[in-house]
């Protein structure tokens, strides 16, 4: 397989397959919704802004793990030829 030994930065730029960039902006948008609530100037109760916090958490990874994914770059099975005789 040729997507083997890409280091990070070609890894990153490489095409994501489409599932993934789903995948990552689900990821984007909870940790978005996290940081607000961190954010929030209103007082919040400990355990929201504690769940926010994990939102954050969790969004990152989503995202950096489904940007890292890359679409595979395989060759296709060579054809046989059949001889006519």
């Amino acid at each position: 397989m040729k997507n083997k030994k890409m280091n990070l930065v070609a890894r990153v730029q490489a095409p994501t397959p489409k599932w993934f960039k789903v995948l990552r902006n689900i990821g984007v948008a909870l940790a978005s919704v996290g940081g607000i609530i961190i954010a929030s100037p209103v007082a919040i109760p400990v355990g929201l802004v504690s769940a926010a916090g994990y939102l954050v958490l969790g969004g990152s990874i989503i995202s950096a793990v489904s940007q890292t994914a890359v679409k595979s770059e395989e060759d296709p099975e060579p054809k046989i030829e059949q001889s006519k005789e």
